[in-house]
């Protein structure tokens, strides 16, 4: 959730929708939220999801939006570019990023969102992401394993979209190659 830059149209109207949601079946504002989720006990993300949970009866959906409006990471505040510099900081998963990053651009009518963890990859949906990992960059594509011999599963605790169902590990930008432009494209046709 969070700023609508790097949002396509389709991701942004998902955003109004839960903002409006949220106020239609609680009558509270999502600031009306802020204010009680500040007060909660817990300190950890997590704990405080369970909070606003547990003791407001909110869903999934809402108390990520409240518990954003409440407790605004610094880092997002920043920007876009700078949750870029932090992520991509290492020169060899740097340039790993730049080489997907110019494939999945060099598509049409593609947006690029930067996360926290990752970056993002959307068309109408998100199609490619990418993140950092020990010895490589691990890129999620929204395409089936059995795509391609070279794709493995996508575990459930990769903290990107659903839709993300297989993975590829890139060593460095050289394997950024045709195939990986082919597979791009093929998971952006899905999107």
């Amino acid at each position: 959730m969070g700023d609508p830059k790097g949002l396509t149209d389709q991701q942004q109207k998902w955003l109004a929708s839960v903002r409006e949601g949220l106020h239609r079946t609680t009558g509270k504002t999502v600031e009306d939220w802020a204010k009680i989720a500040r007060a909660c006990p817990e300190t950890a993300h997590k704990k405080r999801l369970a909070w606003m949970k547990e003791t407001h009866g909110l869903g999934q959906n809402h108390a990520s939006l409240v518990l954003e409006a409440a407790f605004p990471k610094p880092s997002a505040e920043a920007g876009p570019e700078a949750l870029a510099e932090k992520l991509w900081s290492d020169p060899a998963a740097r340039a790993v990023f730049e080489a997907v990053k110019a494939a999945a651009l060099a598509l049409p009518d593609v947006v690029a969102g930067q996360r926290q963890g990752y970056s993002a990859y959307s068309r109408k949906y998100q199609f490619a992401s990418i993140r950092p990992a020990g010895g490589g960059v691990r890129l999620g594509l929204a395409l089936e394993p059995a795509t391609d011999p070279a794709l493995v599963e996508a575990s459930k605790t990769e903290g990107w979209s659903e839709r993300l169902k297989s993975i590829l590990v890139l060593a460095g930008p050289e394997a950024v190659d045709a195939r990986v432009a082919a597979l791009l494209r093929a998971a952006w046709e899905r999107s």
